[in-house]
């Protein structure tokens, strides 16, 4: 079994690393001590499973599963048990709590092994997306980089087939996700679908120009876009 650690803290790593050389099937293919690398690295290798600190700077624990995809199975290691419930809502194998003993670390390692059918992680932070509350953080995954977007900042966002363009601050960024799935999982008295391929966010609106059949949004930095009948008459129930 291909392990990483993923933990900012060295005796944490070194703890889990000492645990798991009990076990002569395991292969360590990495540490890593943030979120940034803890993606990259899973991308990359592409292990069986992942021991995954929570609370990281930069991105947590959660984030990395969302970027790094349903590729890996992910045992949960950190100091705090109130995330216990989420974890298990992505499906996670299962959750140490620091501190833990060796028994403990083999008991998750076996569940690991048994383990045989998974959902996919991707799939599941998608369901757990809906239940939840709207999303405050954008994250979009750009080869080796991670690029993490505060959902208010973002202007507005462009239905490309599998993918969606989302336009914040004057970049453009590309992000492999439907505009419906999107569009659900950010907050519907801030964005509002106005076209098929389109969504804005209200704040961004500078004025609503109106044609012959159609409406125009003006935004602040002058950009136009597309507004159906439709669309139209959600802006105007939500600003007037």
């Amino acid at each position: 079994m291909r392990v990483i650690i993923v933990d900012d803290e060295d005796l944490a790593r070194a703890l889990v690393r000492e645990f798991l050389a009990m076990h002569a099937d395991i292969e360590i293919v990495a540490e890593c001590a943030n979120g940034f690398d803890a993606v990259k690295a899973i991308t990359e290798l592409a292990p069986d499973l992942v021991f995954l600190d929570i609370q990281m700077p930069k991105l947590n624990g959660f984030e990395v599963v969302e970027l790094a995809g349903a590729g890996a199975r992910y045992i949960f290691v950190t100091a705090f048990d109130q995330y216990a419930l989420k974890a298990f809502d992505i499906h996670a194998v299962d959750y140490l709590l620091k501190p833990f003993s060796q028994q403990r670390l083999d008991a998750a390692l076996a569940h690991a092994r048994s383990s045989v059918k998974q959902l996919g992680v991707d799939a599941v932070l998608r369901e757990s997306a809906l239940r939840g509350k709207p999303l405050e953080r954008v994250l979009i995954r750009d080869g080796a980089r991670v690029h993490i977007i505060a959902a208010g900042q973002i202007d507005y966002i462009e239905a490309q087939d599998d993918y969606v363009r989302i336009s914040a601050g004057g970049r453009h960024y590309l992000k492999n996700q439907r505009l419906t799935e999107l569009e659900s999982q950010l907050d519907p008295a801030v964005f509002v679908r106005v076209h098929r391929s389109w969504m804005l966010n209200l704040g961004a609106i500078d004025r609503i120009e109106q044609g012959r059949d159609s409406h125009t949004a003006i935004l602040k930095d002058a950009t136009r876009i597309p507004i159906s009948r439709s669309g139209y008459q959600k802006v105007r129930a939500l600003v007037g």
